[in-house]
């Protein structure tokens, strides 16, 4: 007789485990981080080659004030970016706990 590997009860839809959840502080400094650190980078990238491309247009969509040689904007800004990141979490982790345990 062939032996078949038996499936857990916990890995099959329906059990009664509980719903798979988003940690909502640790996804907010995860992306508020990653954001800061991305904004910074694009900043360094303007200091280091202010002629390369459209002259980082782009940062003045998100942030409309944004002047890449001041101090005050940039700091503004990496503060904008980072509650850019637990915007995104919190409505997007909320949504997906809320979701996922409706939904189970």
């Amino acid at each position: 007789m062939i032996d078949t590997p038996q499936r857990s009860s916990a890995a099959s839809p329906g059990s009664a485990g509980p719903p798979p959840r988003i940690p909502i502080l640790a996804f907010g400094l995860s992306l508020g981080i990653f954001l800061a650190i991305s904004y910074a980078l694009c900043v360094l990238l303007y200091l280091l080659f202010p002629d390369l491309g459209s002259g980082h247009a782009v940062l003045s969509l998100f942030l409309p004030w944004f002047k890449p040689l001041t101090w005050t904007s940039f700091l503004g800004g990496l503060a904008l970016v980072f509650l850019y990141g637990w915007y995104v979490a919190l409505g997007f982790g909320s949504l997906f706990n809320l979701l996922a345990a409706r939904f189970r």
